[in-house]
């Protein structure tokens, strides 16, 4: 997974987890500020709009609709366990689990405050490629303390440009390969570089990020819970017409 690689970006990542949640506890509000997001201009697959025939995701929640395209050649594992479990039902009633405003929002935990998977529980590794990076809108699926995968998911919810992608972490993209198309990318949207290559990212939201980041400014406590439950109503898998 080139983890290796990633070892230039530990400061800055602690720096960016430690200043990402601006909204503190109990912070949001009831006012919710309207976050200005430039379109991309690139060939990365996930900034291609979605064609007739993609699958998609359908994220009704009580804060509003999302939806995100979908990508299993690159995310096989998480795609059939995410897939399985939106057809099982698993997700509709749950509530948003964490909120780090400028980060990212996040659900899929049961009521039992665990994941799980199609595969009676047992996890899968996280998945990662070149083609997918946690840019701001990424639907990704997060690693639990087991080190591997199984129902919780977030959306990379971090501002543009240059308010999360800092010029310290272009360079040490850069130093550390990074294609330019990839950096160009992350300079215009924001996003979390360093999460690349630990997590998997298996989709892009493509309408609906506002309702993101409303959720992303909703009150929370002090782990990082909203305070006026956010429901995810349904989750439905379509077909990009």
């Amino acid at each position: 997974m080139r983890k290796k690689r990633w070892v230039a970006l530990a400061l800055a990542a602690v720096l960016a987890l430690a200043g990402c949640s601006f909204g503190g506890s109990g912070g949001g509000g009831t006012t919710v500020q309207k976050i200005d997001r430039p379109a991309v201009e690139s060939a990365e697959e996930q900034f291609t709009h979605p064609a007739a025939g993609d699958t998609v995701a359908v994220f009704d929640t009580s804060a509003g609709v999302f939806k995100a395209v979908l990508f299993p050649d690159k995310a096989p594992q998480a795609y059939d366990n995410f897939t399985g479990l939106v057809q099982q039902g698993y997700y509709n009633g749950l509530t948003v689990s964490r909120v780090e405003n400028g980060f990212v929002v996040e659900a899929g935990q049961g009521t039992d405050g665990k994941g799980t998977t199609i595969w009676s529980g047992s996890r899968y590794p996280a998945e990662t490629t070149d083609s997918l990076h946690h840019y701001s809108g990424a639907l990704c699926m997060g690693v639990d303390a087991s080190g591997e995968c199984a129902s919780v998911f977030y959306v990379v919810q971090t501002l543009p440009g240059d308010q999360s992608v800092t010029q310290e972490l272009v360079d040490k993209m850069n130093a550390s390969g990074y294609r330019a198309e990839v950096v160009a990318a992350y300079q215009t949207v924001g996003g979390a570089p360093y999460l690349d290559y630990t997590d998997t990212v298996f989709g892009q939201v493509y309408e609906g990020m506002d309702v993101v980041d409303t959720i992303g400014q909703t009150g929370v406590d002090e782990n990082q819970k909203p305070t006026e439950d956010i429901t995810i109503n349904s989750v439905s898998i379509e077909t990009y017409q």
